[in-house]
């Protein structure tokens, strides 16, 4: 077990950091050879792309997976943008298991392990994960590893450790949002288990906010029943609070009323995540000066509207954008 300990480090986490850095440092070297290797899972592409895995429902929530192009109308501030990639088949995904281990989830652990477990059964060996465990710290939970495709390894994370301590849970969705960016695929989800009520976190839901906004990555909540000896106030911010994040990513935050729904929901996100529209387009605005860009898609099917989510918007930062193969 790797230990992340926020009273004694500056940084948001070694481990984790480290991962990072050696992410940067292979996209270096990457980018300034000549013709470099394509990554599992991405073409490269040099201009200005904007990449959006969208989930497609009815009004009853329902997924919708087998739409033309043509069902869909994307716009930026306003103006239509033409499509350049449209792809309705599932892609590879890289996945982090935020998974909540303080004190107040004791009695909650079982059903969140079912919960996750019934959420990775759902993938296949072209996907990656890895976990963080956290309470008052946070812990990368792969021995040796920054990533795997193996549910074993997997299993044997989730049962790494046990319930204890405050809730850090900002400090270890920043961590996270960090160590995904070592990930290989372009298409990168959190799926975070708590019941939500941070307690210990030296990271404000504001700089966890913005961050999560420029991340490019869907944040996923299950965000348990409070116990009897939190602050019910305490509990209803923690719900705007997740599901403010989730809306800013594209993901979705889900609030279980009983522990029995949570094995059924894992496997409901993990469908919602594998059954994505990738959209993509190059915007008619080409300035890379870092303002925020907002994003609306538009769906139908006949005439009857349709519910898209997806990140609703991007800043618009000079780089190199990925698409999955």
């Amino acid at each position: 077990m790797r230990r992340h300990n926020n009273r004694h480090n500056n940084q948001l986490g070694t481990r984790l950091a480290l991962g990072f850095l050696a992410a940067a440092l292979l996209f270096g070297i990457l980018t300034a050879a000549t013709e470099p290797a394509p990554q599992r899972g991405v073409i490269r592409r040099e201009v200005d792309l904007v990449v959006l895995h969208t989930t497609v429902v009815n009004d009853k929530g329902q997924l919708i997976t087998d739409l033309a192009q043509n069902a869909f109308k994307v716009k930026e501030d306003g103006v239509v943008q033409p499509l350049s990639v449209f792809r309705r088949e599932a892609v590879p995904v890289t996945v982090g298991l935020v998974l909540d281990n303080s004190a107040s989830m004791a009695r909650k652990r079982d059903k969140m392990m079912a919960g996750s477990l019934s959420f990775v059964e759902v993938f296949n060996k072209e996907d990656e994960f890895f976990v963080v465990n956290f309470n008052s710290d946070y812990y990368l939970d792969l021995e040796g590893k920054d990533f795997t495709s193996s549910i074993e390894d997997v299993r044997v994370a989730l049962d790494r450790t046990a319930t204890r301590g405050q809730t850090a849970i900002f400090d270890a969705i920043r961590a996270s949002l960090h160590h995904i960016k070592g990930g290989t695929l372009q298409k990168k989800v959190l799926l975070v288990i708590s019941d939500g009520v941070d307690n210990s976190s030296y990271s404000s839901f504001e700089t966890l906010y913005e961050e999560a906004r420029e991340a490019e990555v869907g944040l996923y909540f299950m965000v348990l029943p409070c116990t009897s000896d939190d602050d019910k106030r305490d509990c209803r911010r923690a719900k705007r609070n997740l599901r403010k994040l989730a809306d800013a990513t594209g993901g979705m935050a889900y609030f279980p009323e009983t522990l029995n729904q949570v094995q059924i929901l894992g496997r409901q996100i993990a469908e919602d995540v594998r059954n994505q529209y990738v959209l993509a387009y190059n915007p008619a605005n080409r300035k890379r000066d870092g303002s925020y860009r907002r994003v609306q898609i538009e769906v139908k099917q006949g005439r009857k509207k349709l519910i898209a989510r997806h990140r609703p918007g991007y800043f618009a930062k000079g780089k190199d954008q990925q698409i999955s193969q």
